[in-house]
This record gives C-alpha cells, structure tokens and sequence, in this order.
C-alpha cells in the first residue's frame, strides 16, 4: 500500500512529513500528490523561476531514485545525488552572499567612473590616517624610551680662560677658542631673560618643550614661499646648542623635539633658559650674555639696562646680519618688536617702552689677545702651562681663570721704562727686562719688545747677548767659597799679560794693588781675569749653573777669560741669577703662573716651588757687599738714586754689542740687557751711541732704565738693609811692582779691532781670538807716576767693557757719573 512505503530520500522517520519543494525526492508524475508529485502551486513557483537552490540542483541532476547514472554510465545511489544537489548549492549560494557584501579594501572602487574609481574614498583616508596615527604613536614611544639625555656637547661648555694680574681681578687677557664667559644667571636683572623670552618664545613657560602651533605656523610659512621659518623653541634651541651641536635635517629634528620634550621635564624653565642665555651666540664673536654685554656696551651683563637687553634679545636669530653697526634701521625694528612682545606680555608697560631710548653701541673692535707687550708676557704663560701638564683644549675651552705673578702696576712701570730711549735711538735696538721677587721666583714684570704680532721673539726668554763683566759676579762668588776674601788684593794696571793674554782695563788707571771690592766697583779687567787664574774658571761656570743659568747657556765654558762674560745667557736667565744672589743664596726658579682655577672656582695648580740653599749666606753677604760699591761710586752710579740699598753690576761685551745693569734690592732683581741689530739681521756695535751718549755701555741706557723702572718699583716697599759683611781683615799691604807700563797712546777714532765675524740677529758670537784685545782711547784720568800709588781721584766714569772695556767714555758732563744719563744729560756715557 503506497501509505506505508518509505520513499527514497525522504528520511529515516517512519512518520510521513511535509516535503519541501526542490528536495529532488519522489516520481516526478504530473498531478501525484504523493512523494515527489507536489501540488500545482508548488509547480507553479518552480517555474516561476523562483526555485530553490536545492529544487534546481534536484531538477538538473536527474536524479531519482528509480534510476541515475553517474559519470561512469553506472548507476548512482539516489542518496549520493541528492548529496552532490546539496553541497553545489550551498557554495553558489555562498559566493552569491560575498558578492552582495561590500568589502572594506574597495581600490579601485567598482561602480565609479573612470576618474572616480582611482580617488580614495573616506574609509580608505579614515583608515590610513588612523594607522599613521598608531604607527606615529608607537614610533615615538619608542623613540623618547630609547633617547637619552647626552652629556653636554664640548662647544657648548667651552669657555675661554682669563688671565689675570697678581692681584687676580686686573684682566690681562684671555685664551680661548670661543669667545665665552659663563656667568650665574641668577646675578642678572630679571628683564634681561625677559626680554629674550619675549622675542625668541613668548609660550616659553606654558610649553612643553616643543610648541606644535609655532611649528604648523612656520610649516605654513614656508610652504607659501615665504623666507625659511623654524618652529624650534626656545628649549629645543638651547638643545641644540648645549647637547647636540649644530642640527640638520629632519631625523635630527625630531631627536632634537624628544630631547627637548624630556629636558622639560628634568629641568625647569629657569635653568633653561639661564643656560640658554650662556650659550647663544651673539655676534662679534661673543657667546653667551655676558660676553655679548661686554662687546656690544662695554659693560658686565649685571648691568644690562632694559633697552640694551631688548637689543640684544632682537638681533640673535642673525646677530652678524643686525649688528647695529652694520644694519642699524633693522636692529632698530628688532629693538621695537622686542619691547612690543615684552608690553604684550606684560613684563613692561607701553609707557616704559615708550621712555626708552634706542641704546649707544660700541663700535666692534677686532683687537688680538697678544698684540703689543703683553703678547710675550701671555705666551711664556701659555708655554709654562703646557709644561704644567694642561692640554690646549684646557687652556682655550677649559674656562679656567689663571693668576699671573706678574704686578699691573709694575709691568706698566716695566714698559715705560723700557720704551723711554731718546728718538733718535736707531729702529734696530732691543732691550730686555725681567723683574723677579727675590722670596719667590715670581716674574713681577717683564718686557720682551714692544709689539708681539710685528716681532715674535722675545728679547727677555729668547734672544741671547753676551753678558760681559756681570760675570764678575759669578768669579767673586767662586772665589770667596775657596778661601778669598774682600781684602785680597791685585794689580791693577793696564795693559796686563796674563798666560799670553793681553788684558785692559776701560780707563787705562792705575790703581795699584786693589782689594775685591775696589776692583768690583770699578769692574777692573786685569784684577779679575787674576782672580779667575787663581780660583779656577771652572768654579766659576759651577756658580753660574747653582745661581741659575742654564746648563746650555751658549759659551759659558771654563776657560780663564770667561769671567769678562765671552758666555751668551738669556736676560731673563740672568736675572734669575742675581735673584739668587739677592735672597742670600737660595735659588728659586723662576715662574710666571701663580695658580689656576677650574670653572667651579677650585684652584687645581699652584706654581712655584719652595726655594734650595745654594750658598753660604755669608759668602752671599761678602759678594753683595762688593756690589754694593758698584751702585755707591762705581760703574752703575746712577742706580743710587733710588734711594735705598742696592747693589748690581754693569756689564758691556765686545765691541759694545751688548750692554747690560743687572742689580737688586733685598725684595726685587731687575735685569736689563740692550743691543742692536742691523736692518739685515746682523748685530751692530753700538760704539757710535746715539742721544749724546757714546759708546752704549751697561752704565748708560741700561741703569738707567733700571733706575726709572725701579724707582716706581720700590716706592711701596720697605726699606731693608743687606747682610753684614765679614768683619774686615786687618792686614799690611805692601805697593804692588809694576810688571809693564802703561800705554798713553793716544785715542783712536773707530775701535782697533772690527768684528771677527758676521753676526747673527742673536748676539751670540764668540770672543775674538785675542780677547783682552781693545781699542786705543782717550783715558779720563792721566795715570800717576808711580803705578802703585792709588787715584787722587774716584774714577766715577770707569767702565767694564766685557771683553773690550778700554773704549772711551761717552759724552758729556763728568759729573754724572757712571750712568751717563739720556740724551748726554750730566753724564759721561760711562760703562
């Protein structure tokens, strides 16, 4: 019975079900009501064309189960058909699902023109600004964890280092590789930072570091063509000058803006912007408001006014372009646009700017460091550093503050002195002098020329001169360490032959069997080239080395005539030598850095040293007694006008190439050494003289200049007296027996002998073959008869020569004395 018969496909329940149509199930007859036959409306919608998926599969497949094959031609099971029906219709109708859904990529976009389709649509933009905006977001956060704050760059630190007088407030001058001086910003008025606010970030204490609206503005300025704009702040300029150095470039942008954002946070406004301040280039090659304060005004920062302040504010995006001095209408409008930021930001009123007056502007002034006398004095100091150990990056960037020995007033005294020869003294003449302090070594002046940049040598540390008679010294000193004393006696008369050399004495005189100290008054030549025979010339080049020459002092060699001066020192070295003398025999060498101090105000050098006894300070005593009488009546009379004790020696080489005083007091030695160069570099005798004073010996110019300079020197000082001398022996001295007789040819006009070589512009040539050889001349005084009988008369003129010391006097009036005096001023010219 058909009720009761399952139909294939229709399921596995024997209870009858209503079929859906399109199953594929049932005969296919028309009209069956049964499986398979469906009802005429059912027809009807098939046919309509609004099949199910399922009702196409079944209808094209054929499939049934009264019969159906499979690709194969055999047969296939009615439930494997309808299976296939099935899974075919569900894929179309999966694909027909994603056809009718819009996809969120859409590029290029269906449906649109053929214009239209290659524009982006609001998702695309919304979603490509959103993914920049997250990646953005995760790159700069990365990047502000991993930037760290560097140390500070080194141009930024980078100070120049002051050098001071003695009394560590004069200033002498600077080295320094950046024009810088770094200053607590805290000691300015607070309208100086305000008005660089005003002008350069007027949101400097609102932002965070970067200003995003000053950056869109100048985004926008500069892509409309307008001049170049920046939107740094003030904080990420202060980044790049202090951490980063000059920054180019986007990449260093935005390491710059992630330095800035993490500094504002670490430091505050404050700190910011008094560093800032320190740093900024103001033009005139001055960094930093201080420096800027001093070129542009003359003045210390500390004393800005408000109008100068906006100046300076105004002119620092281009400071070389409106410099006053070169742009005036610009800096002016800079000037107004300042103060109008500073009354808009209330830190003035309108009716304070409008009481300013545009500020006076010095004139830029491009001066070096080392011109004139001063260079010398800054490179010795220079040099002594570098030997102390301190790099030139500590001395030019290192911002220290180092303390000179030497005195202001004193080296003022030192180059008027220097510089007071008469005008017509020839363009070729040198002259040396270094002041010492006899308790420390310390140079208290010097002078080595009048202009470092025309002549870079300097005449006190670097030129040599032979050092004539005031080597006497050095065979008195020896001489009294091996058993000597100030009574001793010698011969004195002129010419003498000695081991084959003839010696002369200046004056020709006779003064009979002389004591130490008479022949060292009157530098007698014959009496000390004896002395030098009897005690050993190489005790003498012993001493010179303990007082202080140097080992290599040129032509300091132990042969007899050494001590008439043949050796050739540097003028600052024989100062140091007679320093030596002066303190009693203890040898301090010599210095011209006191201390230095680092930026934080540590002092991190000291110079000198403690001073080594050299010599029994009686010996000392009996030697500075003896110069005593040079200085009291002798060949550098004109030194007792000081006015107090003193004692020195003079000194003149040969052919008078040389001429020297070198003399002290118990608190300062001053040496003086002049000489002459020729216009080809050749040294020059200065036997003609000029000023009315000829020849030019060590009793003329040279104590005279001593004289001037320490005159001012002393004034301030104490009077101190000199040890005592030995207590005098006692003894019979018998008239000395003439061995020769004394010339009295009469003088020549030019020196018997012309120089044996050509000089070199250092006077460092060796003595003559002959060395006692001199010129004939015109004694002043006519020998006595009877040689042994001593002067009627002090021979106040007498002079050393060095090697030549018979020339004859200078002119002018006897009664001056040794010294000569400028000019032919009551002096004879003398030694």
């Amino acid at each position: 019975m058909a009720r009761g018969r399952r139909t294939p496909g229709s399921g596995s329940s024997d209870t009858p079900r209503r079929r859906t149509p399109g199953s594929g199930e049932g005969t296919g007859k028309p009209g069956n009501t049964g499986t398979g036959g469906g009802s005429p409306q059912r027809r009807s919608v098939r046919d309509s064309g609004l099949r199910t998926s399922a009702q196409e599969a079944g209808r094209t497949s054929r499939t049934t189960a009264a019969g159906g094959r499979n690709g194969a031609g055999r047969p296939t099971p009615s439930w494997k058909s309808t299976a296939s029906a099935s899974s075919g219709a569900k894929r179309r109708t999966r694909r027909g699902a994603i056809r009718g859904k819009k996809r969120f990529w859409n590029y290029p976009r269906r449906g649109k023109g053929p214009v239209m389709r290659w524009l982006p649509g609001w998702r695309f933009l919304l979603g490509a600004a959103g993914t920049v905006l997250v990646i953005g977001a995760v790159l700069f956060g990365i990047a502000y964890a991993m930037v760290e704050v560097p140390e500070p760059d080194d141009f930024a630190l980078a100070e120049g280092s002051t050098i001071t007088y003695a009394d560590g407030e004069s200033t002498m001058g600077s080295f320094a590789e950046v024009d810088r001086e770094i200053i607590d910003p805290t000691e300015l008025p607070e309208y100086v930072g305000a008005a660089i606010v005003a002008s350069e970030d007027r949101r400097f204490y609102s932002n965070v570091g970067v200003d995003p609206v000053a950056i869109l503005r100048a985004l926008w300025s500069n892509l409309r063509g307008n001049d170049t704009q920046g939107g740094s702040t003030l904080t990420m300029q202060y980044v790049e000058r202090y951490y980063t150095g000059q920054t180019s470039g986007y990449v260093d942008k935005f390491r710059e803006a992630i330095l800035a954002l993490k500094i504002d946070q670490q430091q505050s406004k404050d700190e910011i912007l008094g560093a800032y301040m320190n740093t900024i280039y103001f033009g005139r090659g001055a960094y930093g408001i201080e420096r800027a304060a001093q070129e542009y005004f003359g003045h210390p920062a500390s004393e800005l006014t408000v109008s100068e302040s906006a100046l300076l504010a105004g002119i620092i995006p281009s400071p070389g372009n409106w410099d006053p001095a070169v742009a005036p209408d610009q800096a002016q409008a800079r000037w107004e646009r300042t103060l109008a930021f500073m009354v808009e930001s209330g830190d003035i009123t309108q009716a304070e700017a409008d009481s300013l007056e545009f500020p006076e502007v010095a004139e830029p002034v491009r001066t070096d460091t080392y011109g004139g006398p001063n260079g010398y004095l800054l490179t010795m100091i220079r040099d002594e550093l570098i030997a102390a150990g301190f790099t030139e990056d500590e001395i030019d960037g290192g911002g220290l503050t180092i303390t000179s020995t030497i005195d202001a007033d004193l080296q003022a005294d030192a180059v008027a002195a220097a510089e007071s020869l008469p005008e017509d003294t020839p363009d070729g003449v040198r002259v040396a002098l270094t002041s010492i302090d006899n308790s420390t070594g310390g140079i208290l002046a010097l002078y080595g020329g009048p202009d470092f940049l025309e002549r870079q040598r300097n005449a006190a540390t670097q030129d040599v001169a032979q050092g004539g008679s005031t080597f006497k010294a050095f065979a008195l000193i020896a001489a009294l360490e091996n058993g000597a004393t100030l009574e001793d006696r010698y011969t004195s008369y002129s010419p003498m032959d000695i081991d084959g050399h003839e010696v002369n004495n200046f004056d020709r005189i006779n003064r009979g069997n002389i004591d130490l100290a008479t022949a060292t008054q009157h530098s007698v030549n014959t009496s000390y080239v004896q002395l030098n025979r009897e005690y050993g010339p190489e005790n003498l080049v012993d001493v010179a080395h303990r007082l202080g020459l140097p080992e290599d002092t040129s032509g300091l060699e132990g042969n007899l005539v050494n001590v008439l001066g043949t050796a050739s020192p540097h003028p600052v070295d024989m100062a140091e030598a007679y320093s030596t003398i002066a303190s009693g025999g203890v040898h301090h060498d010599r210095f011209i850095v006191a201390s230095v101090s680092n930026r934080d105000g540590d002092v991190v050098y000291t110079g000198g040293a403690e001073g080594e006894r050299e010599f029994d300070p009686q010996v000392i005593a009996d030697a500075t007694y003896a110069m005593q009488q040079v200085v009291d009546g002798g060949t550098g009379a004109t030194a007792s006008e000081i006015g107090r004790p003193a004692a020195g020696k003079t000194g003149s080489s040969n052919d008078y190439r040389s001429a020297w005083f070198v003399g002290f007091v118990p608190q300062i030695t001053t040496s003086v050494a002049m000489y002459q160069i020729g216009e080809d570099g050749e040294e020059v005798s200065m036997w003609d003289g000029w000023g009315g004073v000829a020849p030019i010996s060590g009793g003329s110019y040279p104590t005279d200049i001593w004289t001037r300079y320490m005159s001012a020197a002393v004034a301030d000082l104490p009077v101190e007296e000199f040890p005592e001398r030995s207590e005098p022996e006692r003894v019979y001295v018998p008239p000395a027996e003439p061995t020769q007789e004394e010339t009295t040819e009469e003088p020549s006009e030019e020196p018997s002998e012309e120089p044996s070589e050509e000089p070199t512009e250092e006077p460092t040539e060796e003595p003559t073959d002959d060395p006692t050889e001199e010129p004939t001349g015109d004694p002043t005084e006519t020998p006595t008869d009877d040689p042994s009988e001593e002067p009627t008369e002090d021979p106040s003129e007498d002079a050393d020569g060095g090697l030549l010391d018979g020339l004859p006097n200078g002119t002018g009036d006897s009664s001056g004395g040794g010294g000569g005096g400028n000019g032919g001023s009551n002096g004879s010219g003398g030694p």
